[in-house]
């Protein structure tokens, strides 16, 4: 997630499903008025993003994983129908013998 996410809605629906949102507040972001659960939860990573800094926040709740998975999407999605494999190994080794692979 990014800060496009960090609205009342998306805080909501993840309170609601009782999940914790690891939404990186925005630059701008300021504290919201605590009348529901998502607002304190989406204040509470206001704080500790502000006290502690956002590269710390990102590693402790474990954002950079978010990150990585993103990137390899990417790459899988940049073969688009190639790939016929279902099993992340069968995939991988797919995509080292494909021609189109740059090692």
């Amino acid at each position: 997630m990014d800060g496009a996410y960090d609205t009342r809605r998306c805080h909501k629906a993840i309170i609601e499903r009782d999940a914790v949102p690891i939404i990186p507040i925005r630059k701008n972001g300021r504290p919201r008025k605590e009348d529901c659960p998502a607002a304190r939860a989406r204040n509470d990573t206001l704080r500790a993003t502000r006290s502690y800094g956002r590269a710390f926040w990102k590693r402790w709740i474990g954002y950079h994983a978010h990150s990585r998975i993103e990137a390899k999407m990417r790459c899988v999605k940049s073969f688009g129908e190639g790939i016929m494999a279902r099993d992340p190994d069968r995939q991988t080794a797919e995509i080292e013998v494909s021609p189109a692979s740059p090692s």
